[in-house]
């Protein structure tokens, strides 16, 4: 088994010790999907988001070896599939993450685009399936449980990480060792869901499908609909408030669960808009999906 080999640079992050590296998502092989064309990625001038991302990575953070649990979660920031808040959605929840034990992934995944991408519809769930692989093949180097490896996201974000949570025996990458690219849990942050007509977020559905996607693409893409027994553990929380990606996305999304027996935790704040920048605190809503990860 081939095994991406990396050089841990030891950081101090908030007082912890933290193996850090970024990894180019496909190693060595050619990006699957993948169209000949200039890379155009832009940063924000404040660092905090990423847009027309072609070239997909993963950062890679692992707790000291004395606290790890053995647990991981691979995080998708969200940004409507037309950038990714790459620091307040992904690298500032990786470092919460390892505090308490728990190896983080930030994947900069790549936003669909027809210069980029031969289908774009399918090129944000073949980073993210990558991604599972990836960390699955390396647990052992490490040091983590290949049985609790699972995916986050917030926004459209959630919407790839509940894609990657119903959608894994999808064949879109290659797979010749048969590793399992089902994540063992997800944990949903505000998360679009849904992309029919009544819950979508047009813009993430635009920016995936296209102005005129067709029924059946959206029927395909849209979660609740294709949940299963074999459907991993689930966290979800929103806000009522939201008036960008409806609260609704989170309650059909359980509804379905419970209804096929799926273990399911959610959270329903009556404040916090979408985002939660003033309300709940990060302290609230986070302290609830670690009890919750504790428990698994």
């Amino acid at each position: 088994m081939l095994r991406i080999r990396i050089l841990f640079i030891l950081l101090c992050t908030c007082g912890v010790a933290a193996a850090q590296h970024t990894i180019p998502l496909y190693g060595t092989k050619s990006i699957p999907n993948a169209l000949t064309a200039a890379n155009e990625e832009k940063i924000s001038a404040d660092s905090t988001a990423v847009s027309t991302v072609s070239n997909p990575t993963l950062t890679v953070y692992l707790p000291e070896k004395d606290k790890a649990t053995g647990m991981a979660v691979i995080i998708c920031p969200g940004g409507g599939y037309g950038k990714l808040m790459i620091k307040r959605e992904g690298h500032n929840i990786a470092k919460e993450f390892i505090k308490m034990g728990v190896a983080a992934f930030v994947l900069k995944y790549r936003l669909p685009a027809d210069r980029i991408m031969k289908d774009k519809s399918i090129g944000p769930l073949q980073d993210a399936l990558q991604a599972i692989k990836t960390v699955r093949m390396n647990a052992a180097e490490w040091n983590i449980s290949s049985d609790k490896i699972g995916i986050m996201g917030f926004s459209a974000g959630g919407h790839l990480a509940s894609t990657a949570g119903t959608h894994y025996n999808e064949k879109v990458i290659e797979n010749n060792e048969q590793i399992s690219l089902r994540p063992d849990f997800m944990i949903l942050v505000y998360p679009v869901i849904s992309l029919t007509d009544s819950l979508a977020h047009l813009g993430s559905r635009k920016n995936l499908l296209g102005p005129s996607a067709s029924i059946e693409q959206i029927n395909r893409f849209s979660n609740e609909l294709h949940i299963t027994n074999g459907t991993p553990p689930v966290f979800l929380v929103h806000a009522s408030d939201d008036t960008v990606v409806s609260v609704n996305n989170s309650v059909r999304f359980y509804q379905e669960l419970i209804r096929k027996k799926v273990p399911a935790e959610m959270h329903i704040y009556s404040k916090g808009e979408h985002g939660f920048l003033k309300k709940p605190s990060f302290d609230e809503w986070f302290g609830r999906c670690k009890a919750w990860l504790l428990q698994l």
